[in-house]
């Protein structure tokens, strides 16, 4: 692939999908209306994924305290579900682990909060080599300026700037297919 292709364009072959931290007593700490958005891209992204065979890692901070992902993303905990106390998802060896036995090479970033958790994550998977897709459209914070800081951050590290539909038809590439027809048929589930 050519240098820009490597660092934009989503390959089958090499994307995962990390779905960070979001649990029970997070999920009521954010705008509801934009937690709503969240969580339906969210499931469009795991359901893409998951029907076209690609690899899914949820995690969950400190459980205890937190609760567990929410019961409408139980499909995003399948596959590999790391409990950690780090906000750096990389700063869990169970986590480090399970990426590295998908073989991944580019990560599908989502979750909350944007600020913390995602954009912490999203700096040690750029030092270890990882092309990262953040996806705007399915991160959030509670307060929109530390979203927008962590976005704006993400530019500036180099990582890839991506919304769910374009990660999903993206992964698919071409239109038609079994692959192309769940696409579409998730993109008119979108509300926002």
């Amino acid at each position: 692939m050519a240098e820009i292709k490597d660092k934009f364009w989503l390959d089958k072959e090499q994307a995962a999908l990390v779905v960070i931290d979001v649990q029970e007593k997070l999920v009521p700490a954010m705008d509801e209306r934009i937690c709503g958005q969240l969580i339906n891209h969210i499931n469009m992204l795991v359901e893409g994924f998951a029907a076209m065979g690609l690899p899914i890692i949820a995690t969950e901070q400190y459980p205890r305290g937190l609760g567990h992902t929410i019961g409408e993303l139980a499909g995003a905990t399948e596959q590999a579900c790391v409990e950690k106390v780090a906000f750096s998802c990389a700063g869990e060896p169970n986590f480090v682990s399970a990426l590295e036995k998908t073989g991944a090479k580019q990560v599908v970033l989502v979750g909350m909060e944007a600020h913390v958790c995602v954009y912490q994550t999203m700096i040690d998977l750029l030092d270890r080599g990882y092309t990262v897709h953040l996806v705007r459209d399915a991160i959030c914070s509670r307060f929109k300026s530390d979203y927008k800081t962590a976005v704006s951050m993400a530019v500036q590290m180099g990582a890839a700037l991506t919304t769910t539909e374009m990660a999903l038809f993206q992964l698919v590439g071409v239109a038609g297919g079994d692959d192309f027809k769940l696409v579409s048929k998730l993109a008119r589930r979108r509300t926002a």
